[in-house]
């Protein structure tokens, strides 16, 4: 018996009373998860993979990402905030890193950890799954959640092809977990935190995939944390906490550079490329789907632009933010100081179950009539204009076709075709006769 799937979490949200409908969302959601009802854009759920591809094209920010308050972090004696190199990387030289962090504890936080300190022991690791692979390669990076959900929803055939190791943020905040066990301090004392780029972190925390809990207790929202620390630099200006000092030796040079685009690729040995950027993604994984793609070992795909530096969360400047990391592993050790401890700690937390697939059920659970409804689909898309003009609510006059046949929309939803019916010489200068005459050419 199929063990059930769980629902998504979902970190994006829209807010109704503030949507326009102007379809923008529409047209770069990957999944096409969106359509337009009642003037306002809604979210299928189980399509929706959290990349926040609509998040950055809203003109009116009605598309929001889902944080935990703040305020939680004192319902915990310790306070741990994980905090990616990005976050430091937004400000400018001017303002420290001890600078930063004495705001950070001014806040409320305890301890400050960089999260990219689980990234030394996965090289190894990730090199040994590799060789030791005996499924078809690629084999393809679990880092980035957004590409994950994606793999699951897109694209199934790939999902036992998604790496089985844990990320780096996990392995990090499994190692801080440990160490306040191991001083016997309980468990519900210790709070972790995490800083995020983007929404889909905040979905793969709140529900991972791959079998295993995050011990992470709370998301905190970058853009809200940054703007707290540069008004807070603005305010009383640049002082130094007795508790910020940061080591170069507790972060690595592979570290800082992991969440930046080739920070996994460069360190694998083997043919290893690096993707960024959504459409690229989905382009390079169609190239693979059609068996155009031979001899790879390794895929590193990020769904954001320059990778976690053009996260949607992310404030500043992503080439500026790629500058200044690089600038900072110049600087740095080619393995932290606390490399040996965590590999004694968590070398067992690192594997993860299988990704178990998720493929959209775009026409119908039963396979007879999911074929039928395809072809009514196919006849469908030969009445339909073609234009894509998104004014009937779908993203496409091919997900409009589906919807019909799924009786979530008919044919009148289709403007077009109503304003050619009145008017067809006005629409056929525009858009030529052959697009309206060709719907005489298939009946459904």
């Amino acid at each position: 018996m199929d063990k059930p799937i769980k629902p998504f979490h979902h970190a994006l949200g829209i807010r109704k009373e503030i949507c326009i409908g102007c379809s923008r969302c529409l047209r770069v959601c990957p999944t096409e998860a969106l359509r337009v009802k009642d003037g306002k854009a809604s979210l299928h759920p189980e399509w929706c993979i959290d990349c926040g591809e609509c998040f950055n094209v809203c003109p009116v920010k009605a598309v929001v990402v889902e944080d935990d308050d703040i305020a939680q972090i004192f319902n915990y004696k310790h306070r741990i905030l994980l905090v990616p190199s990005v976050f430091f990387a937004q400000f400018e030289e001017k303002l420290t890193l001890d600078a930063i962090k004495g705001i950070l504890y001014d806040m409320g936080f305890t301890e400050l950890c960089t999260v990219e300190q689980g990234a030394d022991l996965l090289v190894d690791e990730i090199n040994r799954y590799i060789q030791e692979y005996e499924g078809e390669k690629p084999v393809i990076s679990s880092y980035c959640p957004a590409v994950v959900r994606l793999i699951q929803v897109r694209f199934p055939s790939f999902a036992d092809r998604i790496m089985r190791l844990i990320p780096p943020l996990e392995i990090t905040a499994q190692y801080y977990r440990n160490e306040y066990k191991k001083h016997d301090v309980p468990l519900e004392d210790v709070g972790i935190f995490y800083v995020t780029p983007c929404a889909a972190k905040i979905a793969a925390i709140k529900a991972p995939v791959g079998g295993y809990v995050s011990p992470i207790n709370g998301v905190i929202n970058m853009s809200e944390l940054y703007n707290k620390v540069f008004l807070a630099y603005k305010q009383k200006g640049i002082y130094e906490h007795e508790h910020c000092a940061l080591p170069h030796s507790m972060l690595s040079s592979v570290g800082v550079r992991w969440s930046t685009t080739c920070g996994e690729a460069a360190n694998i040995r083997g043919r290893a490329l690096a993707i960024d950027s959504m459409p690229n993604v989905i382009d390079f994984l169609e190239r693979l789907e059609n068996e155009e793609i031979k001899g790879v070992d390794f895929l590193e795909l990020r769904a954001c632009d320059m990778s976690c530096c053009g996260g949607i969360l992310v404030q500043d400047n992503r080439f500026l933010i790629r500058e200044r990391i690089e600038k900072t592993a110049e600087e740095l050790p080619a393995k932290h100081a606390l490399d040996q401890e965590f590999k004694n700690v968590c070398s067992g937390y690192i594997p993860m179950e299988t990704v178990e697939p998720r493929a959209m059920i775009k026409y119908h659970k039963d396979l007879t009539m999911a074929l039928q409804r395809m072809e009514e689909s196919r006849r469908l898309r030969r009445i339909l204009p073609g234009i894509d003009c998104n004014a009937c609510g779908a993203p496409s006059c091919e997900a409009l076709a589906d919807d019909i046949v799924c009786s979530r929309a008919t044919l009148e939803h289709c403007v077009i075709l109503h304003a050619h019916n009145k008017d067809p010489e006005m629409l056929e200068k525009i858009w030529g006769k052959n697009r309206f005459n060709k719907k005489n050419q298939d009946k459904i």
